[in-house]
């Protein structure tokens, strides 16, 4: 008798605060983030399943090294609003030229933070997709508890196998992040159609 082929693996996997332990605040689904805009027409939230894999390595290390948990900001980001972005601010330092395309597009970039037992988010020094030299990861005019809240999240995304994005203290991707194919909008609508099944 022949074994039941495997069913193949999601190109994304769907992340909930139930099931990975996070806070979710996708701040591109509300007008709170640097646009003024609402971008995506959904609160869901995607990773690559690599991508999901690490998440799920970096909940556990937030715990056991910090006692802290993760809040998701942005994770897979549709090709329509990165162009949406690029519109509003065509800055490569910040913003990947959808021409080329994002790692967010690739569902192996998540942008968060730390926050506490209380549910308040750690003092990082500025608002997330500030785009100047406060946010980039070493800023040194930073004071000592900023660095050192900056460094918990480095810690635990680098045990969890993330690297970091130097301009940008929230941002996190999979190493080689490039050697992921765009995920096209038509895969992604297949994804949300999958929870609705």
């Amino acid at each position: 008798m022949l074994a039941k082929p495997m069913p193949a693996q999601p190109p994304l996997i769907h992340i909930t605060e139930h099931t990975h332990e996070v806070a979710i605040e996708l701040i591109y689904a509300t007008e709170n983030n640097f646009t003024g805009q609402i971008i995506y027409a959904h609160p869901l939230c995607f990773l690559h399943p690599t991508a999901e894999a690490g998440l799920r390595k970096a909940v556990a290390a937030a715990r056991a090294l910090f006692g802290l948990r993760l809040k998701v900001l942005d994770a897979f980001r549709p090709q329509e609003a990165q162009e949406a972005l690029w519109a509003v601010a065509p800055n490569p330092d910040y913003i990947a030229d959808p021409k080329t395309g994002s790692n967010h597009t690739r569902g192996v970039a998540v942008d968060l933070t730390l926050i506490g037992a209380d549910g308040l988010a750690l003092d990082m020094g500025t608002p997330v997709d500030t785009m100047s030299a406060a946010s980039h990861h070493f800023h040194e005019a930073h004071a000592a508890a900023i660095q050192l809240n900056r460094m918990r999240l480095l810690t635990v995304m680098l045990e969890a196998g993330f690297v970091h994005h130097p301009r940008e203290w929230w941002h996190y991707q999979l190493p080689d992040a490039a050697q992921f194919p765009l995920i096209d909008s038509h895969t992604f609508l297949a994804c949300r159609e999958m929870l609705r099944a």
